[in-house]
Parts: C-alpha cells; structure tokens; sequence
C-alpha cells in the first residue's frame, strides 16, 4: 500500500544509541498526538489477548548532521509543514513543562537540534529530507 503521505524522524548521527532511540521515540508519539488519524487500530492475536495500536504507516529514521537538522528544520517551515523538535538541551530535563521551557527560552537559530519529525503529503517531506540518507 503507498500512502499519501509520509512520517520522517531524523536523529543526529553522533549520539549515543539510547540517545538516538529516546529521540525517535518522543518524536514518534509526539506525531501521533498531533495527528491522531496516524493512529492504527488495536491488535489481537488467535489466544484473544488484546494489545495496543502502533502507529498506521511506515515511520522513516534518517541520520543528520546539526547543519542537516537546521537545513531540515527552515524547509519544513518555509513548506509550511510544522516540524516536532528534540533539543540537546532536553537530555537534562525531566518533564514536559521543562522540556516547554527549555526550547522557548532559545532562538530558532540557536537552537542545538537532535531531532526532528515530520508528517507531510509525500513530495513535501521528500524536500524537506532531501539529501538525508536512512539511518542505519
């Protein structure tokens, strides 16, 4: 199945693996609570055990530099397209307000990015990752 649109998480490259994977994971659930439609539904296997929903469509990792990120980060808002945001300064605190507060305390430009998600109709978020490879 091709859908019409497509979920991309980029990390930076030079983090530590739990790092990487607690990015992509923030980012991941934050997508989904600002596009709910992203959600599947409930799975149940042949025992009838019930489980939870994952998300509906493939979900794209990239690895990126910092200057990558930036450079992801002014296409998606030159495209219109909102982008979710993990900054550096994230690994330090330990709730949401926190996390709130950490971001809107700096400028766009001086943001330090260590991830970024998108949702877009497909050719938007092919520009917006355009020299991105998949993480590997």
């Amino acid at each position: 199945m091709r859908y019409d649109t497509k979920i991309a998480i980029a990390v930076r490259e030079d983090l530590a693996t739990w790092q990487k994977l607690n990015v992509a994971g923030f980012l991941a659930g934050g997508l989904v609570g600002a596009y709910p439609e992203l959600k599947g539904e409930d799975y149940n296997d042949a025992s009838g055990r019930f489980y939870g929903p994952l998300i509906r469509q493939p979900v794209l990792i990239f690895a990126a530099t910092s200057e990558q990120l930036t450079s992801m980060l002014q296409r998606a808002q030159q495209r219109g397209v909102r982008p979710h945001l993990y900054t550096q300064e994230l690994f330090a605190t330990g709730n949401d307000s926190d996390n709130r507060a950490a971001v809107a305390a700096i400028a766009t430009a001086a943001l330090d990015l260590v991830g970024l998600a998108i949702h877009a109709e497909r050719k938007e978020a092919d520009k917006i990752t355009k020299g991105l490879s998949l993480h590997g």
